[in-house]
This record gives structure tokens, sequence and C-alpha cells, in this order.
């Protein structure tokens, strides 16, 4: 229940963890444990800038599927 309505700043670095149990708003797979910095949010869903393969990509994912980090 607190990992739906956790918040977060803009620049916050969030790991990416897909919660299996919630399919809504899950990230693609091949962003299972990276790190990205929180860009925005758009609608329920926080933007994320991952890097990936050396390249930047921008990752929508619902607050389930992320988990601060500290």
């Amino acid at each position: 229940m607190t990992s739906i309505i956790q918040q977060f700043d803009v620049g916050q670095k969030v790991h990416v963890i897909c919660e299996p149990s919630v399919q809504k708003g899950m990230p693609h797979r091949r962003f299972h444990g990276k790190t990205g910095t929180v860009i925005g949010q758009r609608g329920r869903a926080w933007v994320l800038l991952v890097n990936d393969g050396g390249s930047e990509k921008t990752v929508i994912a619902r607050p389930q599927h992320l988990k601060a980090q500290e």
C-alpha cells in the first residue's frame, strides 16, 4: 500500500524494480534493476531518465515499480 502513494522529487534517483503482482504501468523488463533520475510526473506514473547501453532512455513507470535510492 505504501508503494502506491510514495512521492518523488524531480532530480531524485530511483531504482526500477518490477513488481510482478501489478502489471499496470510496468516498465520493460530490460530496465529491471537499473537506476534512473526522476524528470517529471505523468498522471499517476513517473517519468525517468535511464542509461541503457550508452544512451539515455525515457521510462514511464508507476510508483509500485520504483524504489527510492538511499
